[in-house]
């Protein structure tokens, strides 16, 4: 059942599930290996041939994953950071050398990942939404968890998004992570709003609308995406509206404010 809602005075947008759906891209992980396995011989580090490397890789993305879903239950959650990811989750059990060539590269090699493991589109209605909300003089931005924001800024560099957005915070520039609400008072402070006064719209429970709730936004709205409903576990608090893409996030708003008038 959808609440009662509010003209929004900014629109806070996930990046992967609602502004995007991506997609993973097969062969990513041997890729990527072929890649740093090449980074380790040029600097005469050869302990480790590309099979090693990539069993590393895919075990690090695991530990990656079971270490976000363990985030999504504290309070305010700090972002793991680009060193940790491939000093701690793929290059631990490394000859010296080569882990310390790794945690040197990190912020590169967590960009070439984010570029390698995903095909990215924007989903449908997200350019008619901006459009319409820039005419309604509401301004969107991005507030999203990612390993390497870099890579969400180069495709709504390349899309033209970029232009239509006030605002993009990421996870890995800022130290922290959702549930975190501190993640969207950035947002609203830097766009000069009270979260009351913004919605936001992520696409699932454990990260996104349990960041709104504590947060305190006024319109707390849910995506469903492909992966809405595989939670790590139950969270009580629900969304106060779902839509199903960009043109049903317009239709709601639309009819906010058609409502007030």
């Amino acid at each position: 059942m959808t609440a009662v809602l509010r003209r929004p005075r900014a629109l806070l947008l996930d990046f992967g599930g609602v502004l995007v759906e991506t997609s993973k891209r097969a062969g990513w992980q041997a890729a990527l290996a072929k890649e740093v396995h090449a980074l380790l011989s040029g600097a005469g580090s050869r302990e480790l041939d590309a099979a090693a490397v990539e069993t590393d890789i895919r075990a690090g993305a695991a530990a990656d994953k079971c270490w976000k879903d363990a985030m999504s239950r504290p309070y305010a959650p700090r972002e793991t950071t680009h060193a940790a990811f491939w000093g701690d989750y793929v290059a631990a059990d490394w000859p010296a050398p080569a882990r310390q060539l790794v945690v040197a590269h990190a912020t590169p090699l967590c960009k070439r990942m984010g570029e390698l493991r995903q095909d990215r589109r924007t989903r449908p209605g997200i350019p008619e939404l901006l459009d319409a909300a820039a005419g309604l003089g509401i301004p969107c931005a991005v507030v999203s968890n990612a390993l390497s924001g870099a890579v969400h800024r180069d495709y709504t560099a390349s899309t033209g998004l970029a232009g239509k957005l006030a605002l993009e915070v990421y996870s890995d520039e800022v130290g922290i992570r959702k549930p975190n609400p501190e993640m969207i008072w950035i947002a609203t402070r830097a766009l000069g709003v009270e979260p009351p006064d913004a919605w936001y719209v992520g696409d699932n429970f454990d990260r996104d609308v349990l960041c709104g709730h504590r947060a305190g936004v006024g319109g707390n709205v849910l995506m469903v995406a492909k992966g809405t409903h595989d939670v790590p576990f139950e969270v009580r608090c629900r969304p106060d509206a779902v839509v199903d893409d960009g043109h049903g996030l317009l239709d709601l708003l639309t009819a906010t404010i058609e409502g007030e008038q």
